[in-house]
């Protein structure tokens, strides 16, 4: 009996952070089908925009999400149907998706991939469609609480296997409390429920092209163990595998390049309400070209330093990310140093020609820091 009761204890802990449960996901998913601000949002996407100035717009769409949602009761039924969203994203918005290093993955083992990134959802969504694919465990992704502004975002995030790490403005207190409850999610889920875990190698989006592992990230996820066990000892435990994900064309590089340029004008920058949540749909929707995924081979830490870790890693991850023709087509925009590269005239010509009609959106000043999204990626 008190076996039991600590178990209780022990996965209510993380009922704040944790992915919904099997016997969650019905009832989750139809109160998603009734919010009325989730309603609004979908009206507004390409997909049932058609739907919005047709009279009682809402209950119809309603009654259309409860019907693809009435026989969804666990979460394998759920990521079956995230699945298909994901693969008409790559029909319809990616040229080319290749995928590498399958072969380092062991079935029988769970995984704390750290990966760079570049969009808000799809860095996750695509490796685990290419894991699910496999029959590989999909993993538990880590998301920051920044996201989650709308409770029914939230939903969707933890319906898809996420967690949350709270980023509130609190006190030093509470977020150590928030970290340090992640950290023991992290750790649980790896050691003990054999779940793998995904999460982006430091906060946030890399806007500028410079994909580098944020030491903080590494002692958040170190925090659960950090008076009992070594760094190094620690992130072995933990099987850490590199991922590097590279799209030919962002969606998003015209607002990640105003938001760079407004900073630094500014010195800080204020998003907009509900920003993330266009820069979602934007990057779902938007044309990408082509999209690579390599996973690395498990990285043996071998230093108690988290600078040194989080440049093995850092190293690791730019080593696998695969160049794209605008990739060097920025750099010869710019000026800059050309690498040796298999790419072909044509394609680099249209890839100039590409970037110069996407700079006609933005003034001229910006032009730098929308290049440099592209070029930047020729130092990793």
């Amino acid at each position: 009996m008190i076996i039991i009761l600590c178990l209780g204890l022990s996965v209510k802990k993380f009922d704040s952070i944790r992915p919904y449960y099997d016997q969650e996901v019905h009832d989750v998913l139809i109160n998603l089908s009734n919010n009325r601000r989730f309603l609004k949002t979908l009206l507004e996407t390409d997909q049932y925009r058609y739907l919005k100035h047709i009279p009682f717009s809402r209950k119809i769409l309603s009654v259309i999400l409860k019907s693809k949602v009435k026989n969804i009761n666990d979460i394998k039924s759920y990521q079956d149907l995230f699945e298909g969203v994901v693969l008409d994203v790559i029909d319809n918005t990616i040229n080319e998706f290749s995928t590498d290093g399958l072969e380092n993955l062991n079935p029988n083992k769970a995984y704390l991939f750290i990966s760079n990134h570049r969009d808000i959802t799809l860095d996750s969504a695509l490796l685990n469609l290419i894991l699910h694919q496999n029959k590989l465990g999909t993993t538990n992704n880590a998301v920051g609480n920044n996201l989650l502004s709308e409770k029914w975002a939230s939903d969707l995030m933890r319906l898809n296997k996420s967690f949350i790490i709270d980023r509130s403005d609190k006190s030093k207190k509470d977020i150590y409390k928030s970290l340090f409850l992640a950290s023991e999610f992290i750790f649980n889920s790896i050691t003990e429920k054999h779940e793998s875990i995904w999460i982006a190698q430091k906060q946030g989006r890399s806007k500028d092209g410079n994909d580098f592992t944020d030491p903080s990230v590494l002692k958040m996820i170190h925090l659960n163990g950090r008076k009992r066990i070594p760094l190094d000892e620690y992130l072995n435990n933990l099987n850490v595998i590199p991922v590097s994900i590279s799209y030919e064309k962002d969606p998003n590089d015209l607002t990640k390049a105003r938001e760079l340029f407004l900073t630094d004008l500014n010195n800080e920058y204020i998003k907009e309400p509900k920003e993330d949540l266009i820069s979602i749909s934007e990057g779902i929707r938007g044309h990408k070209g082509n999209v690579s995924i390599s996973i690395g081979s498990q990285l043996n830490f071998s230093t108690n330093s988290y600078d040194d870790a989080a440049k093995l890693i850092t190293d690791k991850i730019n080593e696998l990310y695969k160049i794209h023709p605008t990739n060097i087509a920025a750099a010869i925009i710019q000026g800059k140093e050309i690498p040796v590269n298999d790419f072909s005239e044509n394609d680099l010509d249209a890839a100039i020609i590409y970037l110069n009609e996407r700079m006609e959106n933005i003034a001229d000043e910006i032009h730098p820091y929308f290049l440099d999204q592209y070029s930047n990626s020729l130092n990793t």
